[in-house]
């Protein structure tokens, strides 16, 4: 079954686009940099994407090795930390141009009040015994950090304090009043480093949410603390269906989640004192668990392009949860590919929707065309760029052929054929979970199923010569079902050899 829309595009149309696309990304505990191929993943979506900033859990857990206490002469209690892992783990951030978006967590356990854990890898998730002592230790990294990379480098990394305080799992009882009072001496202490850290919270994900944000804007009021920025998470699957090592989840309809969304933003703008205050969503996906085989497909892609066509409507960033599935929160997985979050699949094979962000990078110029299924930029030389998509919950069978009129400059009058260039992401052209799968699903890959993995893992790149037209370029494209297109479209300059004839060389 088809689906045809034709579209005319008129000079001088701007349309509202706002592509925060590389802001942020997510990664699983920052103790997880300290191995090789959590690198290689990061390095490779670096060199392709970029993103600015990075975000994960675990920054004061146990394993990063931070916090210390040792007994002194006195026998009093004295604190000590060792940052010999922290400064591994920021080395190689910088060292890939990209920096941290500091999230304090969790608690180290000889600091903690409780014993209440979280994941695998057993995050703390229990207030501290002492206050004093867990804002002592947020200063000493902050300064130490600074003295280590300049305070002017350190001052514009953001910091967000906790993670998803709303939910029992994440901090003990959910308890609010608890995290207000964190928050509170949290914000105070980083601000009596360098008020010009950004700081802010509360980070929360579904379950209340509304009256999360809400109560905390009226405690911040109340308190007449004025946060930098207001933090929450965003995914968008209904509840999974466990079977065996993985969890099956249905998609949400877009418009519910976009609509939650707003609702953020209105409530901050009900208040005076934190109207038009930024709203960094600090993790998104479609499933929320990393064991969910929707990660892994076309689907997701496709799906995923609609959400970054909108998600800057009422956001500042929108971190996608992660960059790579060097990830335990539920252990080590099995397989190459097992649902994990991440853009990259162990071996570092590119999945589908690491080719939908990107299209979304090279997105850049002022936007002329915007709907559910495409959005189209020129740029300042009168080129083109367009990411086209064809997403749904299910799968239903649908081509859809998009047909745009676009207005050319053609202010050189020898010019008379544009380019079209296309790189093509869908289950024919680029979809390694299905070589993995004819394969017979192997969980130890070889060096040459590896190679094979990747090389199924590029999209399919295209090209046509389109005649100008009355000042106008004619495109149309055809987007299967679950797919994403990116395109350029510039000026021919043909510079052929003397003698060279392409259309005899075609026969």
């Amino acid at each position: 079954m088809e689906e045809q829309k034709s579209y005319i595009i008129e000079k001088g149309t701007q349309i509202p686009f706002y592509n925060h696309v590389d802001f942020c990304v997510g990664t699983g505990r920052m103790g997880l940099a300290l191995q090789k191929e959590y690198q290689d993943q990061l390095a490779l979506v670096q060199k392709e994407i970029g993103f600015k900033y990075i975000r994960g859990h675990g920054l004061f857990s146990d394993d990063m090795a931070i916090y210390h206490e040792y007994t002194d002469e006195a026998g009093e209690k004295q604190a000590e930390y060792n940052f010999t892992y922290l400064d591994m783990v920021m080395d190689s951030y910088l060292k890939l141009n990209i920096r941290p978006f500091l999230e304090l967590g969790f608690m180290p356990e000889k600091m903690a009040s409780g014993k209440q854990t979280i994941f695998y890898w057993k995050g703390n998730v229990t207030p501290p015994k002492s206050y004093d002592d867990w804002c002592a230790m947020v200063q000493a990294v902050l300064r130490h950090l600074m003295a280590r990379y300049g305070e002017a480098e350190v001052v514009t990394w953001p910091v967000e304090v906790w993670n998803e305080p709303n939910l029992p799992g994440f901090w003990k009882d959910a308890d609010m009043e608890a995290y207000f009072t964190l928050f509170y001496k949290t914000f105070h202490a980083i601000k009596a480093v360098d008020a010009r850290f950004c700081v802010g919270g509360p980070a929360i994900c579904g379950v209340m949410d509304e009256l999360w944000i809400r109560s905390f804007l009226e405690f911040c009021k109340r308190e007449q603390l004025v946060p930098d920025f207001i933090t929450r998470h965003h995914y968008t699957t209904e509840l999974p269906e466990r079977v065996g090592h993985y969890g099956y989840a249905k998609l949400s309809r877009p418009e519910d989640g976009f609509a939650n969304l707003r609702t953020t933003r209105d409530i901050i703008d009900s208040f005076d004192e934190f109207r038009g205050m930024k709203i960094h969503i600090t993790e998104f996906n479609t499933s929320y668990i990393p064991n969910c085989p929707l990660h892994d497909t076309n689907q997701n892609a496709a799906y995923i392009a609609h959400q970054l066509s909108r998600l800057g409507d009422v956001n500042e960033s929108y971190s996608y949860w992660t960059f790579g599935d060097i990830f335990e929160e539920q252990g080590v997985p099995f397989t190459p590919f097992h649902g994990g979050f991440g853009l990259v699949a162990n071996g570092c094979i590119p999945k589908p929707t690491f080719w939908t962000f990107k299209f979304f990078k090279d997105l850049q110029g002022v936007c002329i065309y915007r709907s559910d299924n495409a959005v189209i930029v020129e740029q300042p030389d009168h080129t083109f760029r367009g990411v086209l998509w064809n997403h749904g919950c299910e799968r239903k069978d649908e081509t859809l052929i998009l047909e745009f009129t676009l207005p050319v400059c053609t202010l050189d009058q020898n010019v008379d054929e544009y380019c079209c260039l296309m790189k093509t992401v869908d289950e024919q052209t680029c979809n390694p979970l299905k070589l993995w799968h004819d394969m017979g699903e192997p969980s130890d890959l070889s060096k040459e199923q590896t190679m094979l993995l990747r090389a199924a893992s590029v999209p399919a790149v295209a090209s046509r010569r389109i005649k100008v037209e009355e000042e106008k370029i004619k495109l149309a494209f055809r987007i299967e079902e679950f797919g994403v297109l990116y395109f350029e479209v510039f000026p021919v300059d043909d510079k052929s050899d003397r003698g060279y004839d392409f259309g005899r060389v075609m026969g």
